[in-house]
């Protein structure tokens, strides 16, 4: 009888997991990617239900611009210790300048501008001179990947600028991730688990006002319903992460794509056609029947 009492005990994580895996919806999602010509890693979880699906969620994808969420709890970081101020006013210098078509790199030698506006461009437009100046701000990539470690999430980290992740850098570029990984950091920051509850609330703020909705997953989403997203692209990497605050069961879903044969900007872009195929097969599955 004890050895029957000890094996239940032993399996019992085994099976509260795979309660909680959604295997309709897994199906659903595995028989969608199939075929897809390059590497994908999907994680999806609902929100209200705590039941997931998992792909490849653990294997380590290029950030891209995704980095820019780790980014933006460095910043949150120094504001919640004071030693930073949300509204304070910065001075920009031409020293900081990321060659390429940012706005806050068309800003004059010494001309002000306020850190909250920093960081809107970082996020909403994806500027890279406005984040790569927060990351150093942040206490560079250096302070950033050890809140990333404090905060449980092994495989986040920002390579970029930051000694010693020069391999890495070589590897998987800015940053790197997991799609587990940048769910579990959304839903933290949901339910006010990261720095304090005042910081998780301007960070969800920030993260919903993103200036990139035609070829993403987001397009998707009805107009009407409110997505904390980022998403991040190089040539032969799409990723996207959103947290989609749905009526009847709001989810998260993080699509991770590298190696991709595809490497076009158009919006027929095979990672970009899938990242939609599965947004909009994720919405009708959580909200069926929604009406504007």
């Amino acid at each position: 009888m004890r050895k029957t009492i000890l094996a239940v005990l032993f399996l019992l994580p085994f099976v509260v997991t795979a309660q909680k895996t959604d295997k309709k919806l897994q199906s659903k999602l595995e028989e969608a990617i199939y075929g897809f010509k390059g590497e994908i890693g999907i994680y999806v979880k609902n929100l209200r239900t705590g039941k997931t699906v998992a792909i490849n969620a653990d294997t380590i994808f290029p950030s891209a611009s995704i980095v820019k969420v780790p980014i933006l709890v460095g910043i949150m970081n120094k504001i919640n210790n004071g030693e930073l101020k949300y509204d304070s006013s910065l001075v920009y210098k031409d020293s900081l300048l990321y060659a390429g078509s940012d706005i806050l790199g068309s800003f004059k030698n010494n001309e002000k501008v306020l850190l909250k506006k920093v960081m809107m461009l970082m996020l909403t437009t994806s500027d890279n001179t406005a984040s790569l100046w927060l990351q150093s701000l942040a206490g560079t990539g250096t302070r950033i990947n050890e809140i990333m470690e404090a905060t449980g999430l092994k495989s986040t980290r920002v390579n970029s600028r930051t000694p010693g992740r020069e391999e890495n850098r070589t590897q998987y570029g800015w940053g790197q991730t997991t799609p587990a990984d940048m769910g579990r950091l959304f839903e933290k920051i949901y339910r006010s688990e990261i720095i304090s509850a005042t910081a998780c609330e301007r960070m969800m703020r920030s993260l919903g006002r993103n200036y990139w909705d035609v070829d993403e997953a987001i397009s998707i989403i009805p107009p009407t319903i409110e997505v904390f997203s980022k998403n991040g692209c190089v040539n032969a990497s799409r990723s996207e992460v959103l947290l989609v605050n749905a009526p009847n069961n709001p989810y998260i879903f993080c699509i991770f794509t590298k190696n991709n044969k595809d490497v076009s900007w158009t919006h027929e872009n095979e990672a970009w056609t899938m990242a939609r195929k599965i947004s909009k097969m994720l919405w009708d599955y959580f909200e069926p029947g929604f009406s504007k």
